[in-house]
């Protein structure tokens, strides 16, 4: 799986609200229209909740 861009990731969460669960990140990124590679990916993050921002991208990108 190629590695997400952090603006895409920035684009397909676009109005989440936090502390938000997994599956909560999943759909907002479907509602914003994010590509299926790019879903799939947050989907498979390690942990179940975020605080912010911060989090997803320690999640994604560590």
């Amino acid at each position: 799986m190629a590695k997400a861009n952090p603006i895409e990731v920035q684009k397909a969460l676009k109005n989440t609200s936090y502390p938000a669960d997994k599956p909560d990140l999943v759909e907002t990124a479907k509602r914003n229209g994010a590509d299926k590679r790019l879903v799939k990916k947050i989907a498979a993050m390690p942990g179940d909740r975020f605080d912010g921002p911060n989090d997803v991208e320690k999640a994604m990108f560590e």
